[in-house]
């Protein structure tokens, strides 16, 4: 295997778990073979992520050491994020008007999931304002957001450490010398990490197959066939405009990180991708500052594809109980959806939690949840490969926004990725 690329091998382990869990569908032994190899995976790209953002973001910082500049950098991704999570949201309704998914689904022939942790989570969620998602965003311990991997909280003090040792010159020399270090030593750990992606790949779909079986797709194929559908239009359409107003193509971004790509498509995990991303949106002349502070915020902020989700799958419930949803409910909807996903950054199950808090402000039934609760992995591996596209190209706008795009550095490594190929 070793003579073949990552893509491929990933994308061996995904076909290889697919044929062991339909072949052991229903058997519940085979989750206790194959569950720790995800298990594993996932807890080593955990135990990555938040060093690579920190020492990452202290050096790009550090290297910037100017205060309005990131400010008016933090601004401008915000302002970003909200246009272009908006127009998913709306694109989204578009695409289950037409398509219509929810349309003459027999209820009787769907089989209901647990969602009570979804539920207790969105109780928790709820008792939080919007505005205490920001008061949040500060810190009261910074080794307590560490341990809890609060990206917001870790990126917050990160700017202003990185900010700090810029402030004092000569004597923060040996702290940057050492942020320096541990961000190439985590870099090369995350290559490392990455030759096990495969075997955790092949575990993760394994245990998803053999528990819901191909045949769970059938009676919402509707479903998955709008969403599916919805995610490559948004790609082609939206981030296809946005990378041609920056001077790169949609194509290029996808090449460059597909193997990112399939990864986080099969292990339904944006944190997968985020270390190899963030490396890969360096060498191809976006500055590490804006790198290390755009991608790793816009995976609380910038969450295109599941944004999108939430729109499809909100009408499709709707359609599903026969309920007709006027354009005065739909924009109802989309502002309650602009405003909840944004308020539960790092929330596991966050597409669900926030389709929960939000369906029954506009008179969707909530236990329509349910019965696509069964299906949710395989939608949620195409919106995360959408969210990690997303946040790839915010990267590069920024960076063109900001007059800092390297594009000289950026031709050369598309040329090298060519050659590669």
């Amino acid at each position: 295997m070793k003579k073949f690329g990552l893509a491929f091998q990933i994308l061996f382990g995904l076909i290889l778990g697919i044929i062991v869990g339909a072949i052991f569908f229903g058997n519940p032994t085979v989750e206790s073979y194959l569950k720790p190899l995800g298990d594993i995976f996932i807890r080593l790209i955990k135990m990555i992520v938040v060093p690579i953002v920190v020492s990452s973001l202290v050096v790009g910082v550090a290297g910037v050491g100017d205060i309005k500049r990131l400010g008016k950098l933090g601004g401008k991704t915000i302002l970003y994020f909200e246009i272009v999570t908006t127009i998913a949201i709306i694109f989204g309704l578009i695409v289950a008007n037409v398509l219509k998914p929810g349309a003459g689904v027999n209820m009787s022939a769907l089989a209901k999931t647990d969602i009570s942790k979804y539920v207790d989570a969105t109780e928790k969620m709820t008792s939080h304002s919007f505005v205490d998602t920001f008061v949040n965003i500060v810190p009261r311990n910074v080794f307590e957001s560490l341990v809890a991997g609060d990206m917001l909280a870790i990126i917050f003090f990160s700017v202003f450490l990185g900010l700090g040792i810029a402030a004092v010159g000569e004597k923060g020399k040996p702290v940057l010398s050492f942020f320096q270090g541990l961000s190439e030593s985590m870099f090369w750990v995350t290559n490392q990490i990455m030759k096990f992606a495969p075997l955790g790949v092949f575990g993760l779909i394994g245990v998803t197959v053999s528990k819901f079986g191909v045949g769970s797709l059938v009676p919402l194929g509707k479903l998955v066939f709008a969403v599916y559908l919805g995610m490559i239009l948004f790609v082609f359409v939206v981030f296809g405009l946005i990378a041609k107003l920056c001077g790169t193509s949609v194509m290029t971004i996808i090449r460059i990180l597909k193997d990112e790509l399939i990864l986080a498509f099969s292990t339904a995990s944006s944190e997968t991708a985020m270390p190899k991303m963030m490396e890969k949106m360096e060498k191809f002349g976006v500055p590490k500052a804006i790198t290390s502070f755009v991608i790793p915020t816009g995976y609380s902020f910038n969450l295109d594809g599941s944004t999108l989700y939430q729109a499809i799958a909100a009408l499709f419930i709707a359609q599903m109980y026969g309920i007709n949803m006027s354009i005065s409910a739909q924009i109802t909807l989309v502002i309650a959806l602009m405003l909840t996903s944004k308020g539960i950054a790092g929330v596991p199950g966050a597409s669900f939690i926030v389709l929960l808090a939000t369906l029954g402000s506009v008179g969707i039934p909530l236990e329509g949840l349910a019965f696509i609760a069964g299906i949710d992995r395989i939608l949620d591996m195409a919106r995360t490969a959408v969210n990690v596209i997303g946040n790839s190209i915010a990267a590069v706008v920024m960076a063109k926004w900001e007059g800092q795009y390297d594009k000289k550095k950026g031709k050369q490594y598309i040329e090298s990725v060519k050659k590669a190929a």
